[in-house]
């Protein structure tokens, strides 16, 4: 998993912080930030964060990578 600035297919932009485990299930969890509003921390299991959805009757990533740097974004709260 990259860290960076990801696109959600709702357009809204987040910066992934790093890849966490659930305590007890070891699941790999992505941690993420989002750029907008009150820039809440978010966690989602992986395999969701980087499952295709249906968007407009195309499958599409849930969210696409768009870079590797983030220095636009504000620092984590």
């Amino acid at each position: 998993m990259k860290l960076g600035l990801y696109r959600h297919t709702n357009g809204n932009l987040y910066r992934v912080i790093g890849v966490a485990r659930h305590s007890e299930t070891l699941e790999e969890m992505i941690a993420y930030q989002a750029l907008y509003h009150d820039y809440g921390l978010w966690v989602r299991p992986r395999a969701m964060f980087e499952e295709m959805v249906e968007k407009d009757g195309k499958q599409v990533p849930r969210f696409t990578f768009v870079s590797e740097c983030c220095h636009e974004a504000p620092v984590l709260r």
